[in-house]
């Protein structure tokens, strides 16, 4: 199990290392020259003035010098500072906007957690009811809807026309604290995000149950006696949750590529956020900086995700 443990946590480094340097070559790739976003466009400058520029920032050095520099203040904890943002440091803005978008995405995965598990094994349990048919109907919709046609939908319905939550923000404007209001401005975004992650859930759920529920072990543990519910929740159910782990952890990238649209329609104030506009901006080392933080949230959660496997079927400890 240790060494089980080492590898992937090995492979885990490697992946961020190999993000790392994704990073930096996509975005010394896009159109345009890096130090315009350092300078005032307004105000003219010299080809020296410029060079001077460019050497101080280390513009003048070959790519793999820049990247090599970039990685070794990264592994440090320096990220850098924001170009847009009056010399804040890339660190201190991503501690200020990580926070929100856990609370979003935290919530989001639980519903979706309970509602897809609920709701497939409801499905798998009454096989081709009206139950059945009508969360088929539902999932088919949640996984098909793209991630920013759902939240506008919501935001116009639940919000504009109907008035039950907020559109948008964190918390009301000049309001104290306090958790009723943040649950009134979360509750809506959360349940939007939720929807695609709940569809897939619910859908692996119940396919893995309906296979479980015709093996021989089921069979015997009811010909022994045992009540049903005792067969679903104890010998069905928990063999079942194996791949749908897998999908939870897998769902998390989802879940991050939804925040992003969802927190700019919302105006949730959370990674998603600050990376659209960072890029509106060519916020260089604020796009870097956060893309390798939630590249390195991702890369944690599917090691997570891994290792929990022998929570729930020791034989994996095995493999």
């Amino acid at each position: 199990m240790l060494g089980y443990v080492l590898r992937r946590v090995a492979v885990g480094f490697a992946m961020l290392l190999a993000l790392s340097l994704l990073i930096f070559i996509l975005l010394r790739l896009t159109p345009g020259d890096p130090i315009d976003a350092f300078i005032n466009p307004n105000v003219a400058m010299t080809d020296a003035e410029m060079a001077a520029v460019r050497a101080r920032l280390g513009l003048d050095q070959p790519l793999p010098v820049q990247y090599l520099r970039w990685a070794r203040s990264a592994v440090s904890g320096d990220l850098g500072y924001s170009l847009q943002r009056n010399g804040e440091t890339v660190l201190g803005l991503i501690a200020q906007r990580i926070g929100p978008t856990v609370l979003l995405m935290g919530a989001a995965i639980l519903i979706a957690i309970v509602l897809g598990i609920s709701g497939g094994v409801i499905g798998a349990v009454r096989r081709n009811s009206p139950a059945d048919l009508g969360l088929s109907v539902v999932a088919f919709f949640g996984i098909s809807s793209p991630a920013f046609l759902t939240a506008l939908l919501g935001l116009y319905v639940f919000s504009v026309l109907l008035g039950w939550a907020p559109s948008g923000g964190m918390l009301t404007p000049g309001a104290p604290f306090s958790v009723a209001d943040l649950l009134a401005h979360l509750i809506l975004p959360a349940l939007l995000l939720a929807i695609g992650q709940t569809a897939l859930i619910m859908r692996y759920m119940r396919a893995s149950l309906l296979e479980v529920l015709n093996q021989d072990y089921v069979r015997t543990a009811r010909a022994k006696g045992v009540r049903e519910f005792w067969v679903i929740v104890k010998h069905a159910t928990r063999n079942a949750l194996l791949p749908v782990v897998t999908l939870i952890g897998s769902t998390i990238g989802l879940a991050i590529g939804g925040a992003i649209f969802l927190e700019s329609i919302f105006n949730w104030p959370g990674m998603g956020l600050l990376l659209i506009t960072s890029v509106e901006t060519r916020d260089y080392p604020v796009i870097m900086g956060a893309t390798l933080v939630v590249g390195a949230c991702v890369i944690a959660v599917n090691l997570a995700t891994d290792l929990a496997y022998a929570l729930i079927d020791p034989r994996i400890k095995v493999g």
